[in-house]
């Protein structure tokens, strides 16, 4: 069977979006209050909880693996989100204009995961999902230590080049996972 990733791509980010907007219609844009500092630290959080399910290799509160890597893609959308308003902007978006920023900012990332594909070659399909967790957690870090340099860096990609990594190492671990 021929590798589509393209496919593979649209039908995860399929799954996370259909959550991403039918949480939207339960609770609206409540995430609008929320600082990208603050996406940040809940990025932090559902990564460092798939490390320790990794490690442990069982959960408490039932809840496993794939939500928390939905969840990553979907913060990651937000923060990318919040990055072009300012607190000036309204804090509730109509549904329709949420998911056309979410469709644009998943393109933009698609765009990149197949420029970066090109150059290597696909390297993540030999991957370990436990690696693709810790990429995403070393990108949390960094994009901690820019958010404390109020966003300056000398040679370094912003934060939403680290966030569009991190979605498609997350959309990669649940490639992995055949999560449809």
């Amino acid at each position: 069977m021929a590798i589509n990733t393209s496919q593979e791509f649209d039908a995860v980010i399929a799954v996370c979006r259909s959550l991403f907007l039918q949480k939207t219609k339960d609770y609206g844009t409540a995430w609008r209050i929320l600082r990208v500092s603050s996406l940040t630290d809940q990025l932090f959080i559902k990564a460092q909880r798939i490390r320790t399910l990794e490690e442990k290799k069982v959960s408490r509160v039932g809840e496993g693996i794939v939500p928390e890597y939905i969840g990553i893609v979907n913060y990651c959308v937000i923060a990318m989100i919040q990055l072009d308003m300012t607190a000036a902007d309204s804090y509730e978006l109509d549904h329709e204009d949420v998911a056309a920023r979410y469709d644009q900012k998943v393109q933009q990332t698609k765009d990149l995961m197949f420029a970066k594909n090109h150059d290597y070659g696909e390297a993540w399909r030999d991957m370990r999902i436990s690696s693709l967790t810790d990429l995403i957690l070393m990108k949390i870090l960094r994009v901690k230590q820019i958010e404390d340099n109020l966003g300056e860096t000398l040679v370094s990609e912003g934060v939403n080049a680290n966030y569009q990594d991190m979605l498609n190492y997350a959309v990669f671990a649940l490639i992995k996972m055949d999560v449809k």
